[in-house]
């Protein structure tokens, strides 16, 4: 989530000591990584001691919490799947557009939606930032056919913030995590959704500034949301914009006892129709009555241009470990995106009953 606040200057760099503990247990790691729940695609850090020993970023000696609610209870979303996803991508470490570690993730996530089934399209851009100049980005998007023209869009941003050592478990890696398990319900399922659902994974929606040297760059519309701007505006050509029921933003679900606040700068009617269904499931102490207005995200790339969109985001009082080097996986509770993951598949079916403008 970009920075709609003024951003903490006094940010931490990630100790990470618990490398010795791995170290002298190294049989032990070996049993829990092959024992792991874990997706079809596993990262190398977990893969075998030697290299989670060598990466600063492993998160091997973290079990998976059990508060993951039954798949059965919640259209069949796999909150521990989607923690493991979440595992996955923090032990890449950093991910800003254009490193390594994107590239990694970028391949991680279109390897899994494939294995579901899911016909995925890759949209390769260039961005220019005032700060760093021209940058290499992508768009990934699983495109779900639906039984009628109309379009939902579920997205969420997959890039980290530049900031040294900032590992993005809830910022960047809860909503993406919870988009590719919602991806992979609708996918195996044989009836199709009454609306075609693309899931997107937005390149480049925080700031692309240089931290380390350049703490006068601020989050703003020409530096940042560059994955969402791209779409909106690549939609817009092609004339698929218009066939856009809705957009829905998901961006920091991950952290224990999550309150969703109504986003007020979002497309009121759509709010009203995410709440009635947070209630009708037995959220509504998730979704709750408070307000609370951003002046900044990825749905406003789409809003800007008539489409209806709103921010699903937990971001009130404001996360103690936002854009620090803190949030990393013990933020992370799986049943947080299994709840936003429910409330999603089924405000799908719920958008294609409501007339299209």
């Amino acid at each position: 989530m970009s920075s709609r606040r003024q951003v903490n200057q006094a940010r931490r760099l990630s100790a990470l000591s618990k490398l010795s503990v791995l170290s002298v247990f190294p049989l032990l790691l070996f049993v829990a990584a092959g024992c792991s729940n874990k997706p079809a695609e596993t990262s190398a850090s977990a893969a075998s001691p030697s290299a989670a020993t060598q990466n600063p970023y492993s998160t091997a000696q973290i079990p998976t919490p059990k508060t993951a609610p039954d798949p059965a209870t919640v259209d069949g979303f796999d909150g521990t799947r989607a923690f493991e996803h979440v595992r996955h991508l923090v032990e890449l470490g950093p991910r800003p557009p254009a490193s390594d570690a994107i590239h990694q993730a970028q391949a991680y996530i279109t390897s899994q939606l494939k294995s579901y089934g899911c016909p995925v399209e890759e949209h390769d851009f260039t961005a220019h930032s005032p700060a760093l100049g021209e940058i290499a980005m992508k768009n990934i998007v699983a495109k779900i056919p639906g039984t009628s023209p109309g379009i939902v869009i579920l997205a969420t941003h997959y890039d980290t913030i530049r900031i040294p050592g900032f590992i993005g478990a809830d910022d960047g890696g809860s909503g993406t995590a919870t988009m590719m398990e919602i991806a992979r319900v609708l996918c195996s399922r044989k009836e199709k959704p009454p609306l075609n659902v693309w899931v997107t994974f937005f390149d480049g929606e925080e700031t692309q500034a240089d931290f380390g040297s350049k703490e006068d760059v601020k989050w703003d519309d020409n530096n940042a949301t560059f994955g969402s701007r791209e779409m909106a505006a690549s939609m817009a050509l092609s004339g698929d914009l218009k066939n856009v029921r809705a957009m829905i933003l998901t961006d920091m679900v991950g952290p224990p006892n999550l309150k969703i606040k109504r986003e007020t700068n979002s497309t009121e009617w759509l709010q009203k129709l995410i709440w009635s269904v947070a209630v009708r499931l037995g959220y509504a102490n998730v979704f709750v009555n408070d307000a609370e207005p951003m002046t900044g995200d990825d749905h406003f790339s789409f809003i800007r241009r008539g489409v209806a969109g709103y921010d699903i985001i937990d971001f009130s009082p404001g996360p103690t470990y936002w854009h620090t080097t803190d949030d990393n996986l013990e933020k992370i509770d799986p049943k947080s995106m299994a709840i936003v993951g429910h409330v999603l598949v089924e405000v799908v079916p719920e958008i294609a009953k409501r007339p299209h403008s």
